[in-house]
């Protein structure tokens, strides 16, 4: 899952980011602005704003997702004094708030559980056949049994176990497991990462569309 996160200050921006990448593929912007153009051009699963940043604020730019019939969903960081702000938020569309300074696992939590309800998933595991996933655990089982995945193969089986009976193409994979910082990607990583999941999980759990992409079934 790939998640934009929208602070302007630099530790503590930094540190969330950091944070988050246990569990997610993170980009971070200090501005509203710089969030729009992101939002524009990539497909994440949820943004967490703050409401006080420089230029536009954070308020403004939810008001701004929400006219545009964008309903990803919102989580966004507000000062504990800022009631005011916390209410108007809400109003305007945010799915959730959490008040500076936060513990980074109930922030983990949030953002897990706002993704889980945005697909129309109450229960945190997946089952596919003999498998399962806990996206919150990070946690990949054959037959009850916990297989040792790298963190591209979990984020890989991710996507795909959320989008059960769906084909995900390529570069879907890709936008949701690749952040800023990935670096270039080499054209065969994700075929690399599907033939080793494969091997882990047995070779008929992901189906290959010839042409548009992988599917995992129901």
């Amino acid at each position: 899952m790939r998640v934009l996160l929208v602070e302007d200050d630099v530790m503590l921006g930094k540190a969330t980011a950091e944070g988050l990448k246990t569990s997610f593929a993170v980009d971070w912007c200090e501005s509203a602005e710089d969030a729009s153009e992101a939002l524009k051009t990539t497909p994440y699963d949820l943004v967490i704003l703050d409401i006080n940043l420089p230029g536009q604020s954070g308020l403004e730019l939810l008001k701004d997702l929400r006219a545009a019939n964008d309903d990803r969903p919102v989580l966004f960081l507000t000062a504990r004094d800022a009631v005011k702000h916390r209410i108007e938020g809400l109003n305007a569309g945010a799915d959730d708030y959490l008040v500076k300074p936060f513990d980074l696992d109930e922030l983990l939590a949030r953002a897990g559980a706002l993704i889980r309800r945005s697909q129309g998933r109450s229960n945190p595991e997946i089952v596919s056949g003999m498998v399962s996933y806990d996206p919150g655990a990070r946690q990949a089982k054959l037959e009850g049994e916990t297989i040792k995945l790298s963190g591209r193969e979990l984020a890989v089986l991710e996507i795909l176990m959320t989008h059960l009976g769906k084909v995900i193409s390529k570069t879907q994979i890709e936008e949701h497991i690749y952040d800023w910082d990935s670096g270039d990607i080499e054209s065969n990583t994700i075929e690399v990462h599907i033939s080793s999941l494969r091997r882990k999980l047995g070779k008929d759990l992901i189906k290959t569309i010839r042409g548009v992409g992988y599917m995992i079934e129901k």
